[in-house]
Parts: C-alpha cells; structure tokens; sequence
C-alpha cells in the first residue's frame, strides 16, 4: 500500500473516533472515554495528514520548505494549545471555546483565499462548482471569525453584554443574506482570476465579517451560552466546506458532525429558554428586548451561615441548583464535600441543573464531575421540577435568571416564557449571591424578596465552606 491509501484508511478511522468519541460525550458515564476517541481520531488525522505532506514534497517546488513549515506550525500550535489548556480556569472555559472557534473561521477563509488564488485548482469542467466552494466557505467562516471574537469579548465583560439594536437590524441582517447570494452570482460569472472577481470576492469577504459581527452583537448577554454552541456549529459548516474545496473527506465528515451537533444543541437550549431557533441563528430577529422595570417587591430577608447550616441539618430532602456563580467562586468542591456531609447525616440531596446554567453547555455539569459529586444526583431541570414542591430545602447557588418565577409570571419580563427551576415551591429557599445585583441577563428576580427565601451574602465558596464547619 503506498502513503495516499494509508492515509485514506487513517482517515477513515478517524472519522469512527470522532463518531465514537460524540457517541461518549453525550452521557456522564462515557464522557471520558469520549474524550480519548476524539484525542485518539485528531492525533491519527494529524499523523496521516503530515505523511502525505511529507510523501508528496519531492513533487511540489520548495518540498523541504513546506514540510519545515507545517511542522513548525503543528508545534507551535501544540506548545500554545498545551498553555492555554494548563491555565485556563473553567470560569474562562466559554471565552476561550469561542476564541477557539473563531480560528476555525479564519483557517476557512485563508483556505477559500488561497482556493480563490491558486491556478492549480483550475482549468476543469467544474470550475463553477470550485468558485461556489469558495464562496461559500470564506462567507460562513467570515461570519464565525468576527462572531466568535464579538462571543468572546461579551463573554470575557470586555464589551457590554446588551444586544446592540442597530435601527432596522433584522433588514441588515436579512439585506447581507441577500447581498452574498447576488454576490455569489456574480462571482461565478466573471472570469476566473479577472479584476473583478477579486473586488468581488473582497466585498464579499467584508460584508460576511460585518455581518458575523452584527448578529453576535445583535444578541443580549441572557443568550450567550446559545450563541457558543451556535457558532460551535458554524465553524463545523466553515471545515466542512473547507473540505469540499481541498477534497478532504476528512473534514467533510468532522465539519457535518460538529455542524450537525452544534446546530441540534443550539435547538435544544433554544426551546429550554424559551427562544425561537430561528430568531437566536438570526441574530435575535423579530426580538425586541424590554425593559427590567423598577417594580418594587418589597424587603428581603437575610440568614448567616450556622442558620443555613441548621436549617440543612433538620432537612429530610435538599435540592442545589448551582449558576455561574458558583464557577466563579470555585465553590464546587466545598459544594461537593457539603453534599457528602449531608448524606452521611441521611439527607437526601440532588442538584437540578438548568441546560443554560453557566455561559457553557453543560459548564454546571462539568464542574459538579470535576469534584467527583456523583452523577446519578445530578439531575436535569425536567427531571426536578416536580420534586420541588415536595423538597424542604433548596440551595440556589451562584444562579438568578434561570431560577427567576418572573420567567412564568411576568408576561412583559425579557425572560417570558424561558422554562425556570421552579424553586420558589420549596419549603424554604436560600440563595448564596455577593450583592442584589440583578442577574446576567439584566433583570430583577422576585424569588429574593418571598417569604420563603433567605439572602446568604458573601462569596459562595466562603459561605459555604462555613455552612461545612457548621455542620462539623
């Protein structure tokens, strides 16, 4: 067998890896083993992609060049990517996905550029198709790279979390959608490697990075873990038309599973807040954001640790429904060693975890694996509502909009509609927060201030740490 049908057989295997390894992610119990497959399949499709750089060198001018080059790149890559990975805090884990994502769609559009540049790639029956390719694939990685950053720098508080509501902002966005289709026509009639192919493909080029722009900045802060797993999907379409245009069926098969994937997660955390999926995909179209209001629900009440840690003990069921809060103050592992305290005294303890808790999917869930709290008392929000009612205590640490009866009550509230954890059921609430600010998503939670609910104040991790020694 000579280096190309090997290789072809790599990535074949790959391909099942990558296949296996989302097969793994999906549940608690597989998902380490999940994580090796992918390993596993990148470090197969690297190892053939580099053999047939190296095998086809002695047939490209510079061939010694080239290879130098790749590998320079592979390792300057791997030093970074090995970096970042050692000190970025789960806090910084969405911020950096989205940063991720957004080299995805820059690889893209220097792929169609150079698709769009390189002669070799020419002078066949199906140059119209190529020329689609390019398109096409510099338009969707164009509108990942400017979205990621915008994702990125919302994520990271470097710019306001708010939608930007441009005058007629849906026209744009619908006006830009129309505008490459015409500028994809044109693009395939005029000549290949003319002028006017070039302005073309220039104008093309920026209009896909104002409007990658647009439609992240046109979506509010409430959203954002959406609009990872949105662009999750996009920079899968973006490698996926990278490889129609290089013929690698590779990146064809790895770009349809993260697009696919992506896209049906996006759906799913759509319809658990409550948003049109077509509305998020389109920067918010048709959305109008309301005002948060200045109603006034009264007083609310305050409790100190040994209370709280009374309060537990003489508890038959406790239910923890942890938010990015708690990612902040790295108050998991102090969560978990309360919950084993607890059910060593016989309390029944669960977690309910909203799907958008956190700025990440699944970023609550992770957190609870990394301070080995068992999977099967993680539970989903579907699974716990019901058991609210019946629970004595409820512990809502580090969360707010996603625990907000105003998402149910209030009809003119942004979050209308969006499913909640409906924890004001309970007997008794606590809710750990450093102040009475209002929640990412810029709107007042009315649990604060029912007669059921108690304010802990303080940094999480602290406060319950003290409820630990409390219980001691």
């Amino acid at each position: 067998m000579d280096t190309v049908s090997i290789a072809v057989a790599a990535y074949i295997v790959a391909s099942l890896l990558f296949i296996l390894s989302l097969a793994g992610l999906s549940k608690h119990e597989t998902a380490s083993s999940g994580l090796t497959y992918g390993i596993v399949g990148m470090g197969v499709a690297l190892l053939a992609t580099v053999a047939l750089v190296i095998d086809a060198s002695d047939e490209i001018d510079d061939g010694a060049l080239t290879v130098v080059l790749m590998l320079g790149a592979i390792g300057i890559g791997a030093v970074i990517g090995l970096w970042r990975a050692r000190i970025v805090e789960m806090t910084g884990m969405p911020e950096l996905i989205a940063l991720l994502h957004s080299f995805v769609g820059l690889a893209a559009v220097l792929i169609g550029v150079n698709g769009h540049l390189e002669e070799s790639y020419r002078g066949g029956s199906l140059d119209n198709i190529h020329d689609a390719e390019v398109a096409i694939g510099i338009f969707i990685g164009a509108v990942t790279f400017t979205g990621s950053i915008v994702a990125n720098l919302k994520l990271s508080a470097r710019i306001d979390s708010k939608p930007l509501m441009l005058p007629g902002k849906n026209a744009i966005n619908l006006g830009s959608l129309g505008a490459f289709v015409v500028l994809t026509v044109v693009y395939l009639v005029l000549d290949s490697d003319s002028a006017g192919q070039h302005v073309v493909l220039a104008v093309l080029t920026l209009l896909a990075l104002f409007l990658g722009w647009h439609l992240v900045a046109s979506i509010g802060g409430g959203d954002m873990p959406v609009v990872v797993s949105m662009l999750n999907s996009y920079s899968g379409w973006a490698a996926a038309a990278s490889g129609f245009l290089l013929s690698n069926d590779l990146l064809i098969v790895t770009g349809a599973l993260v697009g696919s994937s992506g896209a049906y997660l996006s759906y799913i955390m759509c319809a658990a807040m409550n948003r049109s999926f077509l509305s998020v995909i389109a920067g918010g179209f048709g959305l109008e954001v309301a005002a948060s209001g200045d109603t006034d629900y009264g007083e609310h009440r305050e409790i100190m640790a040994d209370a709280a840690a009374e309060l537990l003990a003489n508890a038959s069921s406790v239910v923890i429904t942890p938010g990015y809060g708690m990612a902040v103050a790295h108050a998991q592992y102090p969560v978990a060693e309360l919950t084993a305290k607890l059910r060593a005294k016989g309390v029944d303890v669960r977690f309910g975890i909203h799907p958008v808790a956190g700025r990440l999917p699944g970023h609550m869930n992770v957190l609870l694996a990394e301070a080995k709290v068992p999977y099967d008392i993680v539970l989903e929000m579907e699974e716990i509502n019901d058991d609210l009612s019946s629970t004595d205590v409820v512990l809502v640490i580090g969360a707010n909009d996603t625990v907000n009866p105003a998402a149910e009550e209030d009809p003119t509230s942004p979050i209308a509609g969006m499913p909640v954890l409906e924890v004001w059921h309970a007997r008794d609430v606590i809710v750990f927060k450093r102040s009475m600010a209002v929640g990412y998503a810029g709107v007042q939670n009315p649990l604060f201030f029912r007669e059921n609910t108690q304010m802990l104040f303080g940094d999480a991790k602290d406060r319950v740490e003290d409820i630990v020694r409390a219980l001691a």
